[in-house]
């Protein structure tokens, strides 16, 4: 209840700063350090703002115990602003070997504390220490494994367009924020902590895989595209060849997730999370759509052009709103549903938006990627009828554990799809040159010069 508010205000530096520090052709100390400082302010004033909205969450909520929970968080918050620009530079520096380990100690640390603080009796404030936790591990790992620090503040660091291409970028979070948690806020009113707890439990294992995708490839793709910005033909190309291989990887996972939605939940959560099997069942045929639709951000930062994604951010914020209100009245399937649908209006006409720079149109991503989603839809009605609808198949796939249901489904779903990818590319050829691409794409610049040489 307090993190869906919460996050809103503590994310300010991380998504606003970042992509500016990353984007910027080039930067000074001086500017750094003025944007170091800016980005502290904003971060205590943001924490006293939650901590001063706290009767507002507790009359909202009717829950007087979540006072002390937003004052903790909220420390949190302000403690997370000093990692801010130091994680930006190592993403700017493309040292994402330094980042990947920073994250992983904090993931070892942030998971067994709170574990063992539970079996001392802890109960809630277990999962409280955990946020507290997280940006002090990562803030001492990021001033460790990042040289650099924060000189004096300069009034002459001209970080005027920083700053405006900064509060777009925000902007555009606010709104995608408000997007992806007015679910569980009207969840949470409506129908109470538990409903809550079912539906949440199953969008978080529902958004876990494109998360790791796009938190890992996100600093790589606008620091990569944004080398492009000035070839239209050159940038068009190398994106949607991105785009299929998210396609070619993205609609076979929405697929086999809906597919075992049922076991997938008894092994992660226990079979008293009946519930959420079937949320997680309504999430999935859009996970490999919205993977495609979170493309639009690359476009826009790696372009130069945060205003028109904010702007963006304003209409997709109200789309999605219109869709949760009419699918609350069907409880949290009937959100889930109208969360997943909102995803298939709203993918292409975002990626045109953004990509109207370089004449990116619907045509070009429809030609890239229905190939590749008819594929992944027959190869799940196929796997489906084959195992569930064929008595014969079914009595004995019944009694297997659900672990070997997995792997059995997943791999004749998986074998289908590459048949009718390979009967509808009439071969591999275009699979295996769009890897090269990307491959390519993704190389150092040291390995670069040396092939051109």
């Amino acid at each position: 209840m307090v993190l869906t508010f919460s996050l809103l205000l503590g994310n300010f530096g991380v998504n606003g700063f970042t992509e500016a520090i990353i984007q910027a052709r080039t930067i000074v100390h001086r500017q750094i350090s003025t944007l170091f400082w800016v980005n502290m302010c904003f971060s205590v004033a943001l924490a006293l703002l939650l901590i001063a909205c706290a009767p507002l969450l507790v009359w909202f909520y009717k829950k007087p115990d979540l006072t002390p929970i937003i004052i903790t968080i909220a420390a949190s918050n302000a403690m997370a602003g000093l990692a801010t620009l130091h994680l930006a530079l190592l993403k700017r520096g493309m040292k994402f070997n330094r980042i990947s380990a920073n994250d992983v100690i904090t993931a070892i640390i942030t998971c067994i504390i709170p574990i063992y603080l539970a079996w001392l009796g802890w109960g809630y404030w277990a999962l409280v220490a955990k946020w507290m936790l997280t940006p002090m591990v990562t803030t001492a790992g990021a001033w460790i494994l990042c040289g650099w620090r924060p000189g004096p503040p300069s009034r002459n660091s001209d970080i005027g367009p920083m700053l405006k291409f900064a509060f777009n970028t925000y902007g555009n979070f606010v709104m995608n924020y408000f997007r992806r948690n007015l679910d569980k806020m009207l969840l949470g009113r409506v129908y109470g902590s538990q409903q809550l707890g079912s539906y949440d439990r199953a969008y978080q294992l529902s958004t876990m895989l494109p998360s790791q995708v796009f938190g890992s490839l996100n600093s790589v793709a606008i620091a990569s595209f944004s080398r492009l910005a000035h070839d239209p033909e050159r940038y068009r190309f190398n994106f949607l060849t991105v785009l299929s291989v998210l396609a070619l990887v993205g609609m076979p996972l929405s697929a086999a997730l809906t597919l075992n939605s049922s076991d997938l939940i008894f092994l992660l959560l226990g079979p008293k999370w009946t519930t959420s099997a079937k949320i997680f069942c309504a999430f999935g045929p859009s996970i490999g759509v919205s993977m495609l639709y979170l493309t639009h951000g690359w476009l826009h930062l790696s372009l130069g052009t945060p205003e028109r994604w904010f702007r963006w951010g304003i209409l997709e914020c109200m789309v999605t709103i219109t869709a949760l209100l009419i699918g609350l009245s069907f409880g949290p399937v009937g959100v889930a549903i109208a969360y997943s649908t909102s995803f298939y209006f709203l993918t292409g006409p975002a990626l045109w938006y953004a990509g109207r720079p370089i004449g990116l149109s619907i045509y070009f991503v429809w030609q890239t990627v229905w190939k590749f989603m008819v594929s992944a839809v027959l190869a799940g009605i196929v796997s489906w009828m084959m195992l569930y609808k064929t008595d014969a198949v079914y009595r004995n796939f019944e009694q297997c554990h659900a672990i070997s249901r997995i792997i059995l489904s997943c791999s004749l779903l998986v074998v289908v799809y590459l048949l009718l990818i390979i009967a509808l590319h009439r071969g591999i050829s275009p699979l295996t040159q769009a890897f090269g691409i990307l491959r390519e794409m993704f190389l150092s610049e040291d390995k670069k010069k040396e092939r051109s040489k």
